[in-house]
């Protein structure tokens, strides 16, 4: 009994002793693996081949194109408007009513300068006739040009580039057409008032014989030019007014055109014809339109950040069917995306994995299987790029991975883990 009470109490010490060692390696075996580096989660994405657009995101506000303001032809007493903005006008509408006073009315300075603005409206009827010949002139080479153009595309012999710029060209002569049309109602409508106003004083300018009865023009009418809406109310309440002073504004709001404003930087590549979209301007589709014209003359502007910037206004023009932008007016915000250059198939990498490489550009670029890997710093070449994307001339192949958002904790030969 007493050999076999030893040798148990000496099989459990063994068993015990040997039980501590286990527990003691497991706990190193712990401490190592917890200090052993673990791969870095990190966001990857693949280099693909397909479209690339880069644009020019800015806001922009419409405007009327055509916009004519009704002023004083001469110092009277205005009544009150009895037009509300919105209103519709036709051509010829009587819009506000003068009452003379007599004695500014009556002297001989007043008299001589009804005369001058006679001259004035009359000279500017002129120009306005020699430009409505010159766009009608324009008009019809264009449309001949396109005819040819299209005759030679139809046969082969002109790209069809050329064809779709002469088709421009016609729409563009077309539209000019129209606002010197416009122009020149405008014109003779203020020959019009200029006359009236100089008959008052007891000369018509227009027949060369003595004018009406001063009693019968006891009330100086003021109409409209063209049809249109009125788009602002300027004077409002009953009141004396000087010669010239606004009075309100008449426009047509389906003649809209948008305004917007660019670097100069980024207005040196942008060409007349140029495809725009416009967006978040409060619709749920968005526009078609095409860039106008790109000002000539640039001015300082201040952004948010304080700094001061050289811009330059680009006239759009919508082409999209009005009846899907009918809820947009006069001055109404706008986002506009200016297409500077299209391709449809370019190797791109995203935006966000780029980052500065000395002087060029680099990515981190995963080599593995199952989530995990090694990242790597791979120099690349970029071609052209927008916001979201570049496109990839040198240093990646398609299908490759690439590592978005790199932090500060990623390195070269990193260990890294990914979501599959």
């Amino acid at each position: 009994m007493g050999d076999d009470d030893g040798s148990g109490r000496k099989l459990g010490k063994q068993v015990q002793r040997g039980a501590s060692v286990l527990l003691g390696l497991g706990v190193v075996a712990m401490i190592v693996v917890g200090t052993l580096p673990k791969p870095l989660a990190v966001e990857v994405a693949a280099v693909t081949e397909g479209p690339l657009v880069v644009t020019v995101d800015e806001d922009g506000v419409t405007r009327v194109k055509d916009r004519y303001l009704v002023s004083a032809p001469l110092s009277g007493n205005v009544g009150r408007s009895s037009l509300d903005p919105g209103d519709e006008v036709a051509a010829g509408t009587v819009v506000a009513r003068l009452v003379p006073l007599q004695a500014p009315m009556l002297d001989e300075r007043s008299r001589l300068q009804a005369e001058a603005r006679v001259d004035q409206a009359r000279a500017a009827a002129r120009q306005a006739r020699a430009a409505m010949s010159r766009a009608n002139a324009t008009l019809e080479y264009s449309q001949g040009e396109r005819t040819r153009q299209e005759a030679l595309e139809g046969s082969g012999g002109t790209p069809g580039q050329a064809a779709d710029r002469a088709r421009y060209e016609e729409r563009s002569a077309r539209e000019a057409l129209s606002s010197a049309r416009f122009g020149l109602r405008v014109a003779e409508h203020e020959v019009e008032l200029a006359e009236a106003a100089l008959g008052r004083f007891g000369t018509s300018r227009r027949s060369g014989s003595s004018a009406r009865d001063p009693k019968d023009e006891e009330v100086l009418e003021v109409s409209a030019p063209v049809a249109g809406r009125v788009l602002r109310v300027l004077q409002e309440s009953e009141g004396v007014v000087q010669p010239g002073t606004p009075l309100l504004e008449v426009g047509d709001p389906a003649a809209l055109e948008i305004v917007v404003d660019v670097l100069t930087t980024d207005a040196v590549r942008i060409d007349a014809g140029a495809p725009v979209e416009i967006v978040r301007w409060g619709g749920e589709e968005e526009l078609a339109a095409h860039v106008v014209r790109v000002e000539p003359s640039a001015f300082t502007k201040v952004s948010a950040l304080g700094v001061e910037e050289q811009r330059v206004n680009v006239i759009i023009e919508l082409d999209a069917p009005r009846e899907s932008w009918a809820p947009l007016g006069d001055g109404f915000r706008v986002e506009a995306r200016i297409e500077l250059w299209r391709t449809d198939a370019a190797l791109t990498v995203p935006a966000s994995a780029l980052f500065r490489d000395g002087e060029g550009w680099a990515v981190f670029a995963v080599d593995g299987q199952d989530g995990e890997g090694t990242a790597e710093v791979r120099p690349v070449s970029l071609g052209r790029r927008n916001g979201f994307a570049a496109e990839v001339a040198e240093g990646l192949t398609e299908g490759d991975r690439v590592v978005v958002h790199p932090g500060d904790a990623l390195e070269d030969g990193m260990e890294v883990s990914w979501r599959p």
